[in-house]
């Protein structure tokens, strides 16, 4: 299918699929025999695709993830589960449309499910504020977490945003405080947690319903401390240097799931999610199903447990002695002056006299 929407990369590869669709077109229209010909260059084409996306750049990962034909949080709970109930609001302020959630069915069981949500265009965008969610809406999520473990629910939560809201309201209402709290109650909720990282993973507005027992990332999605426009901005004063930044953040699935970051990783069809949206939310079904049976059966304490080990061992450092990198040899230790016999006595008035 062609992509109209294709990013610069993809430049050759969308002209040819056009030229595919337009030749069919042709065809059909005019009742010729082609095939011969279409054959080939969609032979051509699907060699094209398998050259492109067999060796994306980071920023070229950046560039996909943040696809605006990528299945968004609301694809995905409507093709995967069964009756979702949304629930609106954090019973104190509003309802913030950026983070949605509610209680569904997976498989027959109950599942609570909540994930940040940006638009497919301008329009939707503005109703759910790009995707950029205010305080209230992790309380409204942090709400649904309580309610999923008084029930002993699983809670499955998608990760899919460039940060929390940065503006003024997010600061008078108190955007810090609210990720912080999910942050330590996702880290001792007493039910399962699964998160996916569909798209974009940013900052803390990811972390604010990022914390679960697994965590699942798309081979296209990124997930970072910063994005690399942001990094690019403040290491080298040019927003432009963002592809460079991707280079150093290491935010791309394989990095993230070397350092445990993540879990698993989810292959998405070539291309990308948004050129087979159905394939991939079937992919994410498949192991959403399977984790939750999993997880399920393992007793509170031990998930709990599991939980604090996996987050307690993020990450690695290697140590090198600064004697490797200087090529010196090193030096023994000086061991303290004797005070007996090495440290000087105090000037006395007779010194001071002499």
């Amino acid at each position: 299918m062609a992509n109209e929407s294709g990013l610069e990369f993809e430049k050759d590869l969308v002209e040819l699929e056009k030229r595919i669709e337009e030749l069919k077109q042709f065809t059909d229209h005019r009742e010729m025999n082609m095939g011969g010909e279409l054959k080939q260059m969609e032979e051509r084409a699907q060699n094209l695709r398998e050259n492109i996306y067999s060796r994306l750049t980071p920023w070229q990962i950046v560039q996909l993830s943040r696809h605006p034909k990528r299945p968004h949080t609301l694809d995905y709970i409507r093709e995967i589960f069964d009756n979702f109930k949304e629930m609106h609001g954090d019973r104190a302020f509003i309802d913030d449309r950026a983070l949605v959630g509610g209680a569904t069915w997976l498989n027959g069981k109950p599942v609570v499910v909540i994930g940040t949500q940006k638009g497919k265009d301008t329009k939707e965008n503005i109703a759910c504020n790009f995707g950029l969610p205010l305080p209230e809406g992790y309380r409204k999520a942090l709400r649904l977490m309580k309610f999923a473990e008084k029930f002993q629910i699983p809670v499955v939560t998608f990760v899919d945003t460039s940060g929390a809201y940065p503006g003024l309201e997010g600061e008078e209402r108190g955007v810090a405080e609210a990720i912080a709290r999910n942050l330590r109650e996702m880290s001792s909720l007493r039910t399962p947690i699964i998160v996916v990282v569909i798209g974009e993973g940013g900052s803390g507005g990811a972390l604010g319903i990022g914390v679960g027992d697994q965590v699942l990332m798309l081979s296209n999605a990124m997930y970072t401390v910063i994005t690399p426009e942001g990094c690019a901005a403040i290491l080298w004063k040019d927003r432009a240097e963002a592809p460079r930044a991707s280079e150093i953040l290491k935010i791309t699935a394989p990095h993230l799931k070397k350092l445990g970051v993540i879990d698993e990783i989810i292959e998405e069809p070539l291309g990308g999610a948004h050129r087979e949206p159905a394939l991939m939310i079937e992919r994410v079904r498949e192991r959403l199903s399977e984790h939750i049976q999993r997880l399920s059966k393992v007793p509170i304490k031990k998930l709990l447990d599991q939980r604090y080990q996996k987050y307690r061992g993020i990450g690695f450092l290697t140590e090198i002695a600064a004697t490797e990198t200087s090529g010196q040899s090193p030096t023994a230790p000086q061991a303290p002056a004797d005070e007996s016999t090495d440290t000087p006595a105090p000037p006395t008035s007779a010194d001071a006299e002499n």
